[in-house]
């Protein structure tokens, strides 16, 4: 009876004490949420002032779109970001210096995006593309061809059925396809690192990989304050929910007989089955379809910048 008793003492002391261990390793991740929240609130205010402003502010419909607009050549190109990029100039800034020497370049930064304002507008393909052309339309650009990374691909092949008088051709860099498989995303872990500050304490700990970018990059320190600044955009997420639909209204569409069309597609892009072959079947049926496969991953134009430019070049000319 003694023994069952010590036993049974024994069960209930680990019991409170592995109680104890637990409490405690709670309390320690809920005072380090606080600790990284408040870092992050304080942070956001004080990094505002730090932001130093490029390009110009265009009024496009309810709200600010800042564009950067370089180059005199006599072809215009209009230049989009992948989702998610927090400043889409200063992403494809090296890109941009090059193909400038030879090439209008207006870098566009949808709302949410860069400095551009927030917007009251669903971020249906629609209405972005609607916005994308009322660019060219403040700018009389009458002429341009579409280049543009990741998502951009998904928007241009819509702006090819609405404007196809306009649009003179599209450059893809690791674009999305209309067939590609969307299983849509829920925001609500995501909403929750990005409001506590974990995303933050994540970048910190590893800026080059958290920001994709190099730290001798000289616009490393922008990069990293647009970051954080635009990781909350309301617009950036609406956008990243109105996807599943996006790709369900862009299904079977492909670019007109006559358009040339140009895709750099990553050869280690594992995110995606079939990623070639969908990128082939964009082109095979244009009388001047291409698509050069790059080694590299998703972000070809940070690795493959030389290519993608002399190529790009040799496209626009012919």
């Amino acid at each position: 009876m003694i023994k069952k008793l010590k036993t049974k003492s024994l069960g209930v002391r680990l019991l409170k004490g592995l109680g104890k261990v637990i409490l405690g390793i709670i309390t320690i991740l809920i005072v380090s949420l606080v600790i990284t929240f408040t870092i992050h609130q304080i942070s956001l205010k004080s990094e505002a002032t730090r932001i130093e402003s490029y390009g110009e502010k265009l009024k496009v419909f309810d709200g600010e779109m800042n564009i950067v607009d370089e180059g005199e050549g006599k072809k215009t190109i209009l230049l989009l970001p992948g989702q998610g990029t927090a400043s889409p100039y200063l992403d494809f800034k090296p890109l941009i210096d090059e193909l400038k020497k030879e090439y209008r370049v207006v870098t566009i930064e949808p709302f949410g995006y860069g400095l551009s304002s927030q917007t009251n507008r669903r971020r249906s393909v629609k209405n972005i593309v609607e916005e994308i052309h009322q660019v060219a339309k403040e700018l009389n650009i009458s002429k341009y061809t579409l280049m543009g990374h990741s998502i951009a691909g998904l928007y241009a092949v819509n702006y090819a059925q609405a404007y196809p008088n306009e649009m003179e051709g599209f450059v893809g860099i690791d674009s999305s396809t209309p067939e590609q498989p969307w299983p849509g995303i829920d925001m609500t872990v995501f909403d929750f690192l990005k409001t506590a500050g974990v995303f933050r304490a994540l970048i910190k700990v590893n800026p080059e990989k958290g920001l994709g970018v190099r730290q001798d990059n000289p616009d490393f320190e922008q990069i990293k304050l647009l970051t954080m600044k635009n990781m909350s955009s309301p617009a950036m997420k609406d956008e990243l929910q109105e996807l599943s639909n996006s790709f369900a209204d862009s299904r079977g569409l492909t670019y007109p007989k006559n358009m040339p069309v140009l895709l750099f597609v990553a050869d280690n892009d594992m995110n995606q089955k079939n990623w070639l072959e969908m990128h082939q079947d964009q082109v095979s049926g244009l009388d001047k379809g291409k698509l050069i496969q790059l080694p590299g991953t998703h972000y070809l134009h940070h690795t493959q910048m030389e290519t993608i430019v002399k190529e790009t070049t040799k496209f626009l000319e012919n």
